[in-house]
């Protein structure tokens, strides 16, 4: 299990300070990324009528996703109980594979070095990437 340190924790807070205000934008690149990277990601999405880059349905679930993961920001000292009800949706009701919320954070990492490619430093990348990969394994809580 990933564990973040109060350093790592710090440099999440921090960073995702910056992200304020462009959580939409950001959230509809990484969506957009993922569904055209993995197109095998659409299936989840096929009531969507427009699923092609920076439509409104993939913009609109990105600004839901970037909610849940700053969301997720705040409440970083209980990552499981903080995203259990989106675990349960998850799992029970949606049927999303886990294995998408890695590729889904590997988009969002992705987006996030190229939004703020001076302020992405190594340090910032290790801890993102712990932050991501311990909120992919708290949405996964469910499927155990």
């Amino acid at each position: 299990m990933t564990t973040l340190s109060e350093k790592d924790k710090n440099i999440v807070k921090t960073f995702w300070a910056k992200v304020a205000g462009r959580e939409e934008d950001i959230g509809c690149d990484a969506v957009s990324r993922m569904l055209t990277v993995y197109p095998q990601t659409k299936t989840y999405f096929s009531h969507w009528k427009d699923l092609s880059p920076g439509s409104d349905p993939v913009r609109k679930h990105g600004g839901i996703v970037m909610a849940a993961v700053t969301d997720a920001v705040s409440k970083i000292d209980d990552l499981t109980g903080a995203l259990l009800s989106l675990s349960e949706l998850h799992a029970f009701t949606l049927r999303v594979d886990p294995a998408n919320f890695k590729v889904l954070s590997h988009n969002l990492l992705v987006v996030l070095s190229t939004t703020f490619p001076n302020d992405f430093t190594p340090e910032v990348h290790v801890a993102i990437d712990k932050f991501l990969t311990a909120v992919a394994l708290a949405l996964s809580e469910k499927y155990r």
